[in-house]
């Protein structure tokens, strides 16, 4: 499906899918769970799923003749970060808006994780005292200009590249890959867990796993708190991307998202993702951040506790990334 559209490359390649024993074996071994690693899929600032995303926008960015990438997140963005190292990557400037969207209070939330990794890539991250929204944002649209007063060209891209033209490319890509590591493999996933805020790789996956029946079983994890727009931009993005890449339309049905887990607001651990965190890190080693991943990580232990999934299926968890962002959050953890 996406063989006729530019791609840059900047991940390592296909993202290793993991097995999970110990996990699997805590939550009573009825279903297998798995993890595919986009946390580790490139040498780029600790890389991430926006990674995937942007491969698919920084040749329409080098086209239009830019210098300057324009984005924007919140203080502790990973999207911001992996912009910034793009931009690093590819010789071009970069101007982040870095709004106060999480009520967190730890004294060096500012200085450290992924804003520190932002400046020292060289970007110009600008913070902007502006509470959380998903849609596109003034102070954005004013960087851009400011960009233009200054005599630079800038390329924009929206809060985790979602609302781009090209957002939703990458997680198409992502279920085909699935794909071929399902037949190398010898087993099917029968249920995908993803986190959902902006919607892009949630929609991506919807579109690409829709060509083998398998788009509702994308389930997404709302760590939005807003989640009447996430659903609404998943399913947006997700009918934009369809018809772009030409694959079957996309329906409100398609969309699986389950919204109870992202409390108490966009950015701030529950009790119960801090559990999941932990637990997590000392039964696999695998790191997962308060704001998105700790959150699914919330999500799917839950599910399965509860019996949501039927006896022997395959449950693949997309690890997104976002570690970085531990450090902001260096009270919550300060005893692990």
């Amino acid at each position: 499906m996406l063989s006729r559209f530019a791609r840059y490359p900047l991940t390592f390649g296909p993202t290793h899918i993991q097995h999970l024993p110990r996990l699997t074996e805590y939550l009573g071994g009825d279903v297998q769970i798995y993890a595919k690693r986009e946390d580790c899929n490139s040498g780029l600032a600790f890389g991430g799923n926006k990674l995937r995303k942007l491969e698919y926008i920084v040749p329409d960015a080098i086209a239009s003749g830019a210098d300057t990438l324009v984005s924007i997140g919140g203080v502790q963005s990973n999207h911001t970060r992996l912009v910034a190292a793009v931009a690093a990557k590819i010789g071009m400037k970069c101007h982040v808006i870095q709004e106060s969207w999480v009520p967190h209070d730890d004294a060096v939330y500012d200085r450290v994780g992924n804003i520190l990794l932002t400046r020292l890539m060289g970007a110009e991250a600008q913070l902007v005292d502006e509470g959380f929204d998903i849609g596109i944002r003034d102070s954005w649209l004013r960087a851009l200009d400011e960009v233009r007063a200054r005599g630079g060209k800038p390329y924009p891209i929206p809060a985790g590249a979602s609302v781009h033209k090209f957002g939703g490319l990458g997680y198409v890509g992502f279920a085909e890959e699935v794909r071929a590591q399902e037949a190398e493999m010898g087993i099917t996933f029968d249920y995908v867990i993803v986190c959902s805020v902006t919607g892009s790789t949630h929609a991506g996956m919807v579109v690409g796993f829709a060509a083998d029946g398998r788009a509702r079983n994308v389930i997404g994890i709302d760590a939005s708190f807003t989640p009447a727009q996430t659903r609404a931009q998943i399913l947006d993005i997700a009918q934009k991307t369809a018809a772009l890449v030409e694959a079957r339309p996309i329906v409100e049905d398609d969309i699986t998202l389950i919204t109870d887990y992202a409390y108490p607001a966009y950015g701030v651990p529950s009790r119960e993702t801090i559990e999941a965190i932990r637990l997590s890190a000392r039964l696999e080693a695998m790191i997962t951040d308060p704001v998105y991943e700790g959150k699914s990580m919330q999500g799917l232990i839950d599910l399965v506790r509860k019996g949501t999934f039927p006896k022997g299926a395959n449950i693949l968890y997309a690890h997104l990334g976002g570690a970085p962002a531990l450090n902001g959050y260096s009270y919550t953890f300060r005893n692990g």
